[in-house]
């Protein structure tokens, strides 16, 4: 056995005849101090089953089936493509007898079930391997290895493999930004700071207490590298989220006053982050063109999703933080208020084409003490559905790619719950399994409608009418080159009758959507018959029609080509009537 240490550092050895399977750790004698210490390979591939920590020998026989999928893949342009994508963590989302699925199980029943509801991309919580399972993956400690909780890691090929077959992505969400301080795994690996940054006002995040990497170390940079570079192509993986990209191009991020230091420059930029972003997504694309980088950013940092070359970060994709916090703000409000903050369902608008979007309602959203999605909306059971409906239609309608957090899709009351499988239960209940195949029929309009994908394009979006502040009604266009649909949000609980609006040039409107459908829970204030055109100028349209808006709804209208001689002879003047009528909530089904 001999060990060989090359001049820059790095250090190899090779034990001939090791055995699959075998447990091993780094024994490591420190120049600077005293203490033994055993260490996990931060490049093993396999972990032992948790709260043991030793590493594991491991060699992949696994076959992929999955060529037509990556052939389409690299074939598609990622961003003029609908993205659907359902957030799951997958010890959570089912248990059997109090245990998590495993890998091999998931591919039996989440990717079936993802299938069915018609998301095009699941989200994985981190599944690199974590010691500490409360932490939902977040601290990780091996960047190399999936969790062995669900199997081992060709099993978990076998459910990436699966969804691939059934033409679902898989995202991973990745964690670049900081690491536990376990004593087994990167923490002081040789009794110094190899990867965390020695300077504790760099290198340190009180908030997560976990250590923070030196991206100004070369070797640490490409560490990180290298993990991105291997689950893309080891594992098929169709992009990487990037967590908390925020806590590392800011110094201050966490920090109080005195607990950090200017860059060079005298700004708050963590300049060598910022160079390794870079650096990290333009290796990535040269080597994997048809993933997706998307980035999880909270500010207004400028070119998150720009090209390097055009002095951006690089990603592809970034959560739409500001959008998803106006929305739930406005949403949580008693609708007799609303009318008076009007502007924050609004200003998303203004900035929504500055970056490639992801429209975000994610597992942050519905944890400690923030209850549910549903769980969010005042009123009573029907309006918290019936406003449940509305958000997640407004959501659909808005450029942006989706994300949902699981079991939101079909109204889940509690709270996420790690340690618990989601509320399945509640599909026992008519108005959950109406909410359930409500978003497979959001789902189904968004991946069929080419108007509703041009998301990165303000010619894809126009107003028609974003004042009504009295009605609490928002009406938009969502267009192709071709063609546009015709969306009005009511977010008040009343009916109103006769609602005029202005139309682009069209002999006729029809209803293709209601969220108020009694198919979907609704009332049932729909508008069953085609709408007809008149002339009459309206919102700086030379038309209008006069429709029914149903209460709490996203109602999505296309154009149809039938002349209507009604239309043509009816005459109307002056100012519109909106005859309103309350809505007394119909009675749960629970």
């Amino acid at each position: 056995m001999e060990i060989d240490e090359h001049n820059e550092g790095v250090w190899e050895l090779f034990i001939p005849d090791l055995a699959i399977g075998c447990y091993y750790k780094y024994r490591i004698y420190s120049l600077l101090d005293e203490e033994i210490r055993e260490k996990a390979d931060p490049y093993a591939l396999c972990t032992e089953l948790m709260p043991k920590s030793a590493s594991v020998v491991y060699e992949s026989s696994y076959q992929w089936k999955d060529a037509r999928w990556m052939k389409q893949r690299a074939k598609k342009n990622a961003l003029q493509a609908p993205w659907s994508i359902y957030e799951v963590h997958l010890g959570s989302w089912k248990k059997t007898d109090g245990d998590s699925l495993t890998y091999r199980e998931h591919a039996e029943q989440l990717v079936p079930y993802v299938k069915e509801m018609g998301f095009t991309h699941v989200e994985l919580l981190p599944i690199t391997e974590h010691p500490y399972y409360p932490s939902w993956g977040y601290l990780t400690s091996s960047y190399f290895a999936p969790t062995s909780r669900f199997g081992e890691p060709d099993d978990l090929k076998f459910l990436i493999d699966a969804f691939h077959q059934a033409g679902i992505g898989v995202l991973l969400d990745w964690v670049p930004g900081h690491f536990p301080n376990d004593a087994f795994a990167l923490a002081k690996f040789d009794g110094s700071c190899l990867y965390e940054h020695p300077d504790r006002r760099k290198g340190f995040h009180k908030g997560w207490n976990s250590l923070v990497f030196n991206y100004e170390r070369p070797e640490v940079r490409q560490f990180l590298i290298d993990s991105a570079l291997f689950w893309l192509g080891e594992y098929h993986l169709d992009g990487l989220r990037v967590d908390a990209v925020t806590s590392m191009i800011y110094l201050d991020y966490g920090r109080d006053e005195g607990e950090w230091e200017p860059n060079e420059n005298g700004g708050n930029e963590n300049l060598a982050a910022i160079s390794f972003l870079k650096e990290l997504n333009t290796l990535v694309y040269q080597n994997y063109p048809d993933v997706q980088m998307i980035a999880e950013e909270s500010t207004t940092f400028p070119g998150v999703s720009r090209p390097v070359d055009q002095d951006g970060l690089g990603f592809g994709m970034k959560w739409m933080m500001g959008w998803m916090n106006d929305t739930l703000k406005y949403m949580k409000r008693e609708p007799i208020h609303r009318e008076w903050h009007h502007s924050e369902m609004t200003l998303s608008i203004h900035y929504a084409w500055t970056e490639n979007f992801v429209l975000p309602f994610s597992h942050d959203e519905v944890v400690h003490g923030k209850a549910s999605l549903v769980y969010k909306m005042p009123g009573d059971e029907w309006q918290k559905m019936a406003q449940l409906r509305l958000m997640l239609g407004y959501m659909w309608m808005h450029p942006g790619q989706k994300l949902l957090i699981m079991g939101s899709e079909f109204g889940q009351t509690s709270e996420w719950n790690f340690n618990e499988q989601l509320d399945w239960h509640l599909l026992e209940h008519e108005i959950h399994r109406k909410m359930k195949f409500y978003t497979k029929s959001l789902n189904q309009l968004y991946t069929s409608r080419i108007e509703l994908q041009n998301h990165f394009n303000w010619e894809g979006f126009e107003w028609i009418d974003f004042q009504d502040t009295e009605n609490c009604v928002l009406i938009f266009l969502r267009k192709s080159k071709r063609k546009a649909l015709l969306v009005i949000c009511h977010f008040r609980s009343s009916v109103i009758e006769d609602y005029q609006l202005g139309v682009p040039n069209s002999k006729a409107w029809r209803e293709i959507f209601n969220s108020d459908s009694l198919s979907f829970g609704g009332s049932g204030a729909i508008n069953s018959e085609q709408i007809s055109t008149f002339d009459e100028e309206m919102h700086g349209r030379k038309q209008s029609i006069r429709m029914r808006i149903a209460p709490f709804s996203t109602i999505v209208l296309e154009p149809l080509g039938i002349t209507s001689e009604k239309a043509s002879k009816k005459t109307i003047s002056g100012k519109a009537k909106k005859k309103k009528k309350s809505l007394n909530s119909p009675k749960s089904s629970k």
